[in-house]
């Protein structure tokens, strides 16, 4: 039997009391038969999902996650937590960009934290977050996986309403993340970007493109074969990256606005589904509205 999912005390972070949204979402999958089914959910505030939908088949749910207010603002604390049990496949995103607002002060933070059992497939594609210039935030992903459960997930942040010629000159955004499996770490990233850092244009940075994005799968069948495929496939705009480490594949994106670094990572994962969950990969519907 395997053990109980849970995550390392030391990289628990509670979210702090201060004035704003406090929201909360826990999801839990298990595989029943044939079908992953979502078995649990709660939420506290203005944090849901629509209902599970099956646009491949019963063997993947997909879950579409909601925060009505349609973005984060000073003082806002947001948490969610996803249990996939043995054998169950979820696939979760959101209905389109997220924002992180300005603020006049108050940090906003967003805490993402799953854990994947063994046979069990976590795929985590939130569409694009656009952090607003003079917005402050935090942004903390702790995945835990058993055995050889899989995870997929991208990232993709753009500095600045750039439609409207903005650019993040004031603020600032935080960023952690951890990728461990049998309590092990794989990936562990920190970072702080300030508004109007020489950073943002730095050759060591964003090299004065406005979108960065990452692109993570952790599986025990990445391998060379898997680099290769990626290596295969060139961004049409913008510049990207990939990198292959134990049980990990990495890739990173620059570029100018996010439909061309979404269109590469969507190659991307449609080249390495097929070898690290069993499955073509298939569009979420949500993407294509």
């Amino acid at each position: 039997m395997n053990a109980p999912l849970s995550f390392p005390a030391e990289y628990v972070i509670a979210p702090l009391r201060q004035q704003g949204w406090h929201a909360a979402l826990s999801l839990t999958y298990a595989r029943r038969g044939d079908r992953s089914v979502l078995i649990r959910r709660s939420h506290v505030g203005p944090l849901v999902v629509q209902r599970p939908l099956y646009p491949e088949d019963e063997a993947v749910c997909h879950t579409i996650v909601v925060h009505p207010p349609a973005g984060i603002a000073g003082g806002d604390s947001l948490q969610v937590t996803v249990r996939v049990e043995d054998g169950a496949h979820a696939l979760l995103t959101t209905p389109g960009a997220g924002k992180w607002y300005r603020s006049t002060g108050a940090p906003g933070i967003l805490v993402q934290r799953i854990a994947v059992a063994a046979g069990g497939v976590c795929e985590w594609l939130p569409q694009e977050s656009i952090v607003q210039d003079g917005a402050l935030g935090a942004l903390v992903t702790e995945v835990s996986l058993q055995g050889d459960a899989c995870f997929v997930g991208s990232e993709m942040l753009c500095f600045g309403r750039t439609a409207s010629g903005e650019r993040f000159g004031r603020g600032e955004m935080a960023m952690r993340t951890r990728i461990e499996r049998d309590g092990r770490p794989l990936w562990l990233e920190r970072g702080v970007l300030q508004g109007g850092d020489a950073l943002l244009d730095a050759a060591v940075g964003l090299q004065g493109q406005p979108v960065c994005g990452s692109f993570v799968v952790a599986s025990p069948r990445c391998d060379a074969d898997l680099l290769a495929a990626w290596r295969d496939i060139v961004p049409a705009v913008g510049e990207g990256g990939v990198t292959l480490l134990p049980g990990l594949l990495v890739a990173r994106w620059l570029g100018p606005a996010c439909e061309p670094g979404r269109e590469w990572f969507a190659r991307l994962w449609a080249s390495v589904r097929p070898a690290v969950a069993g499955r073509a990969a298939q569009t979420p519907r949500i993407w294509n509205t």
